[in-house]
């Protein structure tokens, strides 16, 4: 169903899927106050794990440390149940490229991490840019697919006439990822290069991420509204909201406060700057005046929290509302269908496992950061996870990939309980990486025909590259073929699955699953889960295993002396 937005058009809330051991006051819109695991409705176990697990990036991983320090919030519901700073926010003073280590502080000028340390937040601060820009959509100022020429004349030049703003926010623009504003000496010079700048490609052709889609966005807004965008930021979003920690350009009283970056020099860094402490890293950014649509916004792990736990909300927090929920929509609605991998609603990306991790679904919605930093906020299950590292203190090559955003990640995700379908406990195959778990039934005559599986099947796994399969051997364990299962859910039509298996995201709900059974003397029957080396989902589980063929009773785990019959390869009996 269509709704008017701006007169742009809109998208009807989209069903997130029922959240196993979701909290129970699903009408509320909470605010934040610190609290247990268990009010929150989580398992502390991971969340201790989480907080090990990104301890380990402050040794080398593998060479050298993956953030010199960090500051982790995770919660559900209106509870953040975790808020742990590590390792510090302020250690060199400078990086020595000959023997690539970095000079420390002295260890009395060094400053360790704390619950309110301020951070340089690069990309992240892409998603108030397009709060910003969707606000202005409501109030009919801003049309999502009208052409950004028709607000910026000049932008038309060099083949972007056709580009629309829809497309600035979902990285479908055609530009290429950057461009270096900094080498030109003038505010309007700056302003040629974009005017000039030739997309790469046609606009909507191709997703290609860029920092010229959230400048040029900007550009939009200030001339829309007639006011500067950090002013845009204050009165719209951290004064209605409440966030005293938000701001562009932070004052040097704000400085002890502040993570460190980069030893920003040449050849490595665009500009020559020495220790960037308190300012923006980002050389575009700080050339335009520390203002910028793509980064400069300096925030803590609370005050994120704060704008996550809003968007959950559907745009307000407390009395304060900057969105309303249909807008709040549009911004977690994949745009991007035609570019599968590369899912993105309304300035958020979505569906992202290689930061995400586990806690990726369809409707995960979250953003990085170039200094270290990350949001990801999950719908289904009502919970968010804030890591804010300074990850290129003392330089960014130290840095590689993602590995403790999805650490993190993928232990709040197992810190979501998923109960049982039947009794206490359920099979689960675990989260392990480049692995094989089966869970395989004792050989059973099923010789008369008619045998039938039945059990209860919950998966979420990384699409495609990890599958969870029901096979039957008929040669003691030789060779295995596929047995096609039929899965289905209260008030939905049945699922076939003619490949006997399952990968992807299934809503984190538990499925009834039936199947028939090839006719044999004593055939083998397994599930395998299979994982590849990269990412993995939530897991998958099987609960309720029970074979029968007409009216007889074959298998059923619920009597201890069939479940003892069982053999896990991987697969472990969990009470979440």
């Amino acid at each position: 169903m269509g709704l008017a937005l701006g007169g742009a058009l809109a998208l009807a809330p989209l069903p997130a899927g029922p959240a196993a051991a979701a909290p129970a006051a699903t009408g509320r819109r909470p605010t934040l106050r610190h609290g247990s695991a268990a009010r929150a409705g989580l398992l502390p176990s991971h969340l201790r794990r989480l907080v090990t697990d990104a301890e380990a990036f402050l040794a080398p991983s593998p060479q050298h440390p993956w953030y010199a320090g960090a500051v982790l919030l995770a919660g559900r519901g209106g509870t953040v149940a975790l808020h742990r700073p590590i390792g510090m926010a302020v250690r060199y003073r400078a990086y020595d490229e000959k023997t690539d280590t970095g000079v420390e502080f002295p260890p009395g000028e060094q400053i360790p991490m704390a619950e309110d340390t301020v951070f340089d937040l690069a990309s992240v601060s892409k998603l108030f840019t397009s709060i910003l820009a969707v606000q202005q959509i409501e109030r009919g100022a801003l049309e999502l697919e009208a052409k950004v020429a028709s607000y910026l004349p000049d932008f038309a030049r060099a083949g972007k006439q056709d580009i629309t703003i829809r497309q600035l926010l979902t990285h479908t623009s055609g530009f290429r990822a950057w461009i270096p504003l900094y080498s030109a000496p003038t505010h309007e010079e700056k302003l040629q290069l974009i005017w000039d700048e030739k997309p790469v490609g046609a606009p909507g052709t191709a997703y290609l991420y860029s920092d010229l889609n959230l400048i040029s966005l900007q550009l939009v807004l200030e001339r829309i509204t007639g006011r500067a965008l950090d002013t845009l930021l204050r009165d719209e979003i951290t004064g209605p909201l409440g966030l005293r920690r938000t701001r562009y350009n932070p004052p040097a009283s704000w400085r002890p406060k502040i993570a460190a970056t980069e030893d920003a020099r040449a050849p490595w860094s665009g500009l020559d700057r020495g220790l960037v402490w308190g300012e923006v890293h980002d050389e575009n950014a700080f050339s335009l005046g520390g203002v910028a649509g793509h980064a400069g916004v300096f925030s803590d792990a609370w005050d994120l929290a704060v704008l996550g736990r809003t968007l959950l909300n559907g745009g307000t927090y407390g009395r304060a509302r900057i969105l309303e929920p249909e807008s709040v929509e549009l911004m977690f609605t994949d745009f991007n269908t035609a570019f599968p991998g590369d899912e993105h609603g309304l300035g958020f990306e979505l569906y992202q496992h290689w930061y995400m991790g586990a806690m990726a679904t369809p409707r995960t919605a979250g953003h990085t950061g170039f200094t270290g930093t990350s949001l990801v906020l999950d719908p289904t299950t009502d919970s968010f996870l804030i890591v804010l590292g300074n990850s290129v203190h003392p330089v960014r090559s130290w840095r590689s990939g993602s590995a403790p955003r999805v650490a993190a990640a993928n232990n709040m995700a197992r810190a979501v309980p998923v109960r049982p379908a039947r009794g206490r406990t359920a099979w689960f195959a675990g989260t392990a990486l480049s692995t094989t778990a089966t869970l395989t039934l004792p050989a059973l005559d099923t010789s008369a025909g008619r045998a039938r599986l039945r059990c209860a099947l919950w998966w979420d796994t990384e699409p495609t590259a990890d599958l969870l399969a029901l096979e039957a051997s008929a040669d003691g364990g030789t060779s295995w073929q596929p047995v096609p299962f039929t899965t289905y859910r209260r008030g939905q039509d049945p699922e076939r699955h003619p490949s006997g298996s399952v990968t992807g995201f299934s809503g984190r709900v538990w499925h009834g699953l039936t199947a028939g059974l090839p006719a044999a003397r004593e055939p083998a029957l397994r599930w395998r889960y299979a994982t590849d080396r990269l990412y993995v989902g939530r897991g998958c589980y099987v609960d309720g295993l029970r074979v029968e063929s007409g009216g007889d009773v074959l298998f059923d785990e619920r009597h201890p002396s069939d479940a003892a019959r069982l053999r896990a390869a991987g697969w472990t009996r969990e009470a979440d």
